[in-house]
C-alpha cells in the first residue's frame, strides 16, 4: 500500500559499538541505581507501633448515621445505590409501623440496607448523592476476610452506635 505523501521513510540502524555490545555500562549504571536506593531511608511505618497520618479526604469504611435523637437518617431513597458505579449497594425499603418513631426518622426507612466491599472502589459518589446525610465513608480500613460473605456489610456492621445523652451526663457529674 503506497502512503498518502508518497514518501519513503529511511531507516537507519547503525552498528553497536564495542563498548555497547558487551553492556557493561548499562550493567553498571543500573548497579550504581541500585546502591543508591540500598542506602536511602526506608519508609516504611511499623504498622502496629506507629500509625501513618492521613489526609483530610481519606474514605475509609462505610458508616450510616443517626440524627440527634438516635434515629437512623437513612430514608431507602435509593440514590445512593443508583450513583455507585461498581453496583454494590443494595437495599430494601419498608414502612415505619407504629410505635417505630424512636426508631426510624421518616416514614419510610432500610429494612436491608447491603455494601459489597469487593465491589466498592470507594469513590464516595453515595456520599454525595445522599440527600439526608446518612452515608459517610469515614471508617478505618476495610479488614482482611478469608470468606467472600464476610465482606458483604449489612446495618449491624455499618450503622454507627446509638449516643446515650445520659451516660455522657452521668460522667461530666462524677467528674
Amino acid at each position: 500500500m503506497q502512503s498518502l505523501s508518497n514518501r519513503k521513510k529511511v531507516l537507519e540502524q547503525k552498528p553497536m559499538s564495542f563498548w555497547e555490545r558487551i553492556y557493561l555500562p548499562a550493567i553498571a549504571k543500573g548497579l550504581s541505581i541500585t546502591i543508591k536506593h540500598f542506602f536511602k531511608k526506608i519508609p516504611t511505618v511499623k504498622y502496629p507501633e506507629e500509625i501513618r497520618p492521613y489526609s483530610k479526604n481519606f474514605r475509609g469504611q462505610h458508616s450510616l448515621k443517626r440524627d440527634e435523637l438516635g434515629r437512623e437518617r437513612c430514608t431507602a431513597c435509593g440514590l445512593c445505590a443508583l450513583s455507585c458505579p461498581a453496583e454494590a449497594i443494595t437495599m430494601t425499603a419498608a414502612e415505619r409501623k407504629k410505635g417505630e418513631e424512636l426508631l426510624y426518622r421518616e416514614e419510610k426507612y432500610a429494612v436491608v440496607y447491603e455494601i459489597n466491599m469487593l465491589r466498592c472502589i470507594f469513590c464516595g459518589l453515595c456520599e454525595e448523592a445522599c440527600p439526608k446525610e446518612a452515608i459517610y465513608l469515614d471508617g478505618k480500613h476495610v479488614t482482611a476476610d478469608y470468606l467472600r460473605k464476610d465482606f458483604i456489610y449489612g446495618k449491624d456492621k455499618l450503622l454507627e452506635p446509638k449516643f446515650d445523652i445520659t451516660k455522657l451526663n452521668q460522667q461530666s457529674t462524677s467528674n
